[in-house]
């Protein structure tokens, strides 16, 4: 499983492994966690970045349809995870 890096607008990094990779209309989103192995939380993450950037820039998906829309995507993808909580 890759292991990738964030810087954080404060300057600390944190590490993220990757579980799962997609794009949806035209726009790139990951599906990270803390945890190599086990249950534990993900974060989905959309790529903002521009064509000229350097280095890609990564913003917590958190609009609610948006959300749901990738969530179910991810899920789809990976047979053996579960992301939205069933109400």
């Amino acid at each position: 499983m890759e292991k990738i890096s964030f810087t954080l607008d404060d300057g600390n990094t944190v590490e993220f492994y990757v579980l799962e990779q997609t794009r949806i209309n035209g726009i790139n989103y990951i599906l990270v966690t803390e945890q190599e192995e086990g249950d534990g939380d993900a974060l989905i993450l959309k790529d903002l970045s521009l064509p000229e950037d350097t280095e890609a820039n990564y913003e917590i998906v958190s609009e609610e349809e948006e959300l749901n829309a990738v969530a179910e995507m991810f899920e789809s993808l990976l047979d053996d995870v579960t992301l939205l909580e069933e109400e």
